[in-house]
């Protein structure tokens, strides 16, 4: 029986640099950083959700070489997607990220599921911030 979503993938460019972006700006902390068979295994969590490993993986095996050249491609191009991130204060967190020179492609804007703004990680990745609120089908008409 499945009992919970445990380990996603977050491809990168650069183990090091997303383990620090990620630990030194966003406050996630590190976890798992091993090598075996020439393979490095690195990954992060949430420190308020350590069930939720995060492996930030550079493009390559299991892959074929078009899969992991696309993966390239797309964090060259800025265009990776990434993560949804819970915030409290969208407008606020996005004011410190910005001072952490992060990138914010979508200034925090009104949804009808809340407050939603759109960062980029240094390695490509679009990280969507969500202040959610409630809301039914008929915030959408």
């Amino acid at each position: 029986m499945i009992r919970n979503v445990s380990l996603i993938t977050l491809y990168c460019q650069d183990q090091d640099e997303a383990r620090d972006f990620y630990v030194d700006v966003l406050g996630f902390v590190p976890n798992t950083d091993v090598q075996l068979d020439g393979f490095r295994w690195v990954t992060i969590n949430h420190p308020d959700q350590p069930e939720l490993e995060i492996t930030l993986m550079k493009p390559g095996p299991p892959l074929d070489e078009e899969g992991a050249d696309f993966y390239r491609r797309q964090l060259d191009k800025g265009q990776a997607g990434g993560l949804g991130l819970r915030v409290d204060d969208c407008r606020k967190t996005c004011q410190e990220l910005t001072a952490k020179g992060v990138t914010i492609l979508q200034e925090p804007s009104d949804r009808p599921y809340g407050v939603e703004a759109v960062i980029r990680d240094n390695q490509g990745n679009w990280l969507v911030l969500v202040e959610p609120r409630e809301f039914t089908p008929e915030d959408f008409a």
